[in-house]
C-alpha cells in the first residue's frame, strides 16, 4: 500500500496525458539511467542533490519524483522539494515498477536537444489546422510540458530552425513529418514510443481529418469542422493552439474513457 506521500503506477498513468498531470522528475543516478535511457512520459531529469535548482526552475505546485526503485533517492529528493512549498510525491516502486507494468516510456534518444532554459523548441508553418495543433498537444502532454512552438511562414521554417536551433515538424523533407499515408501525429507516437489504446484511437481520428479521409473514423469530420472553426476564430496561432488543446484533451478522454457511452435523449412524444 502506498504511503501518504506516494502515488502508484496506476494512479499516475491515469493522470498522464491530462491537464491534471503533475510535473514528473526523474532523479535516477546516471548509472541506472544509462542502463535504461527511457523516461516516463513528460518527465525531466535532475540530479537528486539539486532540488533547490529544480524547484526554482519548475515553479510548479505539485510534482512526482521517481528514482530506480522508489526508495531513498526519490524520497529524499521529494522531501527537499516539500521544504520549498511544493507538493511532492514519490512513485511507488520507481522506474522499475513503471516498466514492469508495461506502461509507455519515452525513448530519450529521440528527444530534441533542449534549449539553455531547459525546454525543447519546435517550429512549423503558420496558420495551423489539424496536425500542427495535435502534435504540440502530444508533445506538451506526453513529452515536454514546457515545450515552446514557433509558427512562421512556410518558406522560412527550415531557416528559423537553423538560426534558432529549433526542431522543424510537419513540413516536407524533415524527420518529424508525414510518412506514407500517416501524418506527423502518427510519426511522433511511433518514434517516441508512447502509443497506447487511447492515443492510437485518437491518431486514427487525426489522420482521417488531416488527410481528408473521413471514412477512416466517423469522428474525423467533426475534428476537422471544429479545427477549421478555431482557425477562423483566432488570428494569433499561439492563442489558437492553446485553445485547441482543450479540443484534444476532450477527444483523448473520450478515446480513453467514453467510447462505449451514448447520449440518450428522452422522448417527449406519446408512444403509439
Amino acid at each position: 500500500m502506498a504511503s501518504p506521500t506516494e502515488i502508484t503506477t496506476t494512479q499516475l498513468a491515469r493522470l498522464i496525458g491530462t491537464p491534471l498531470a503533475p510535473v514528473l522528475i526523474d532523479v535516477r543516478i546516471d548509472e541506472d539511467y544509462d542502463a535504461d535511457p527511457y523516461l516516463i512520459p513528460g518527465a525531466v531529469r535532475y540530479r537528486f542533490d539539486d532540488m533547490d535548482r529544480c524547484a526554482t526552475d519548475l515553479g510548479y505546485l505539485s510534482a512526482v519524483v521517481y528514482c530506480q526503485k522508489g526508495f531513498k533517492i526519490s524520497q529524499g529528493a521529494a522531501a527537499l522539494l516539500r521544504t520549498r512549498g511544493i507538493t511532492a510525491e514519490t512513485l511507488e516502486g520507481g522506474h522499475v515498477a513503471w516498466r514492469a507494468a508495461g506502461l509507455p516510456l519515452v525513448n530519450a534518444a529521440k528527444l530534441p536537444k533542449h534549449q539553455a532554459t531547459g525546454h525543447t523548441l519546435w517550429v512549423t508553418r503558420h496558420r495551423p489546422k489539424i496536425d500542427r495543433i495535435a502534435c504540440p498537444w502530444l508533445i506538451r502532454r506526453f513529452v515536454d510540458p514546457k515545450a515552446q512552438f514557433l509558427f512562421v511562414a512556410p518558406s522560412q521554417v527550415l531557416n528559423v530552425a537553423d538560426k534558432f536551433s529549433a526542431t522543424p515538424f510537419d513540413v516536407e523533407d524533415v524527420f518529424w513529418s508525414h510518412r506514407g499515408d500517416t501524418c506527423t501525429f502518427d510519426t511522433m507516437i511511433s518514434e517516441f514510443g508512447i502509443g497506447n489504446e487511447a492515443l492510437d484511437r485518437l491518431a486514427t481520428i487525426v489522420r482521417g481529418a488531416d488527410t481528408d479521409r473521413h471514412e477512416v473514423a466517423p469522428e474525423s469530420a467533426g475534428l476537422l469542422a471544429a479545427s477549421l472553426g478555431l482557425s477562423r476564430m483566432y488570428r494569433d496561432d499561439l492563442e489558437q493552439m492553446e485553445t485547441g488543446f482543450l479540443l484534444y484533451d476532450a477527444f483523448y478522454r473520450w478515446a480513453r474513457d467514453a467510447t462505449n457511452e451514448t447520449h440518450d435523449w428522452p422522448s417527449t412524444g406519446n408512444s403509439a
